[in-house]
């Protein structure tokens, strides 16, 4: 496993996620990216939502 700092946790594959409702997220992939910030919109996984600056308060 390796945390890359302000990003994913990347963890070698396959994997399986329990999440917090129960259901089970699973990738077969080499290597999976699982999201830390979540603002991905393919939780568990990342998809580079991370990169783009939270919107302040001040930007609504």
């Amino acid at each position: 496993m390796t945390v890359v700092p302000h990003g994913p946790v990347l963890v070698d594959g396959p994997v399986e996620i329990t999440m917090p409702d129960g259901t089970t997220a699973r990738s077969e992939r080499v290597v999976v990216a699982v999201c830390t910030c979540l603002r991905s919109r393919r939780l568990p996984w990342c998809d580079t939502s991370h990169r783009t600056p939270p919107r302040s308060a001040s930007e609504d």
